[in-house]
């Protein structure tokens, strides 16, 4: 949780708000490709793409 705030700041100083989004985008594919590994979601993930 550290690391978040000590982000949070860091974007804040610096003004880089725009790494928020992509930052975001990549933990929710990283999420979604953790869930499509052996489930039975997978099917469905996959024909998305």
């Amino acid at each position: 949780m550290a690391f978040l705030i000590e982000f949070w700041s860091f974007l804040k100083v610096r003004k880089k708000f725009w790494l928020l989004p992509m930052l975001i985008m990549l933990a929710l594919f990283g999420g979604l490709i953790i869930l499509a590994q052996g489930s039975a979601i997978a099917p469905f993930i996959y024909t998305l793409f």
